[in-house]
């Protein structure tokens, strides 16, 4: 299965009414760069692709609009879909809310945003026929393949999803995009579609404001002294830092904007996503 398959979380994207603030935010903290796209300059858009350390493709973006009005800051998981506007119509029958309907971007991309039966924020997103076939982007294509189960720290390696309602959590997104759920307890990892879990699903059900949220998660060498970094920047912590039973440190935080991330490491260090699968153990 390759990580560019259907159904699978390609990107992530934070909203915010202050692009400058996320950008002083987070660069400083995992090594971050920016780069404006060029077609957000239609309509008063703000689209900042991010890049991790060393990386010749964004993995991210920041979107905004000219004078931060009517942006609400969230976070929200991209998925990857063949047909944007087939997919919308039919997670709306699943119970999602559209916000922005299918809509082409130049002649590179198509995505819709929508919110899950939860209320939590997610994109599809696709290549319009005229972007899939190019030299460039397959060669892109290639080079995320061999990076994907490799992370390196800064990187985006894991999502999470925290639900009130992890039955109608599951119900959704397993007929959304097929995905898998294994494992017993608060903590169960997600598999998209290949043999590891990329991803992982936090039962708060009975917590005491156990808010539902979906975010991405970012690797990190040493998570207590980045966390510590974090909280001097404006951060503030929700989670941890904490270390599960098979090693993986894990904190979950909120950034100055409000935005919530996690940060996390497995107990090798290694960064290879068949030892992050781990992270299912319970919180």
């Amino acid at each position: 299965m390759s990580f560019m398959s259907p159904g699978n979380v390609v990107w992530f994207e934070f909203a915010t009414a202050d692009p400058q603030a996320v950008q002083d935010f987070y660069g400083p903290l995992l090594g971050w760069t920016f780069e404006r796209d060029p077609d957000s300059s239609i309509d008063g858009n703000i689209y900042l692709r991010i890049f991790a350390p060393d990386m010749p493709w964004p993995m991210g973006a920041i979107h905004s609009r000219e004078g931060g009005a009517g942006v609400r800051e969230t976070s929200n998981l991209s998925v990857l879909s063949l047909d944007v506007a087939a997919h919308v119509e039919r997670l709306s029958g699943l119970g999602a809310h559209v916000e922005v309907p299918a809509t082409p971007v130049g002649d590179v991309t198509v995505f819709a945003r929508l919110r899950d039966p939860q209320g939590n924020v997610f994109s599809l997103f696709s290549q319009s026929d005229a972007a899939r076939f190019q030299d460039r982007m397959e060669s892109t294509h290639a080079q995320m393949e061999r990076v994907a189960f490799e992370p390196r720290p800064g990187m985006f390696a894991w999502f999470e999803i925290g639900t009130s309602d992890p039955d109608a959590t599951r119900a959704f997104y397993s007929s959304a995009f097929g995905w898998r759920f294994e494992g017993e307890g608060p903590y169960q990892s997600i598999l998209t579609g290949g043999p590891y879990p990329v991803g992982g699903l936090h039962d708060r059900s009975g917590r005491e404001g156990g808010a539902d949220y979906a975010m991405p998660c970012f690797l990190a060498q040493d998570v207590t002294a980045l966390t510590e970094k974090a909280v001097a920047a404006g951060a503030r912590v929700e989670q941890g830092p904490e270390t599960v039973p098979d090693g993986c440190r894990y904190a979950r935080l909120l950034d100055p904007r409000g935005n919530r991330f996690g940060l996390f490491s497995n107990g090798n260090d290694s960064g290879s996503n068949a030892r992050i699968s781990g992270k299912e153990s319970a919180r």
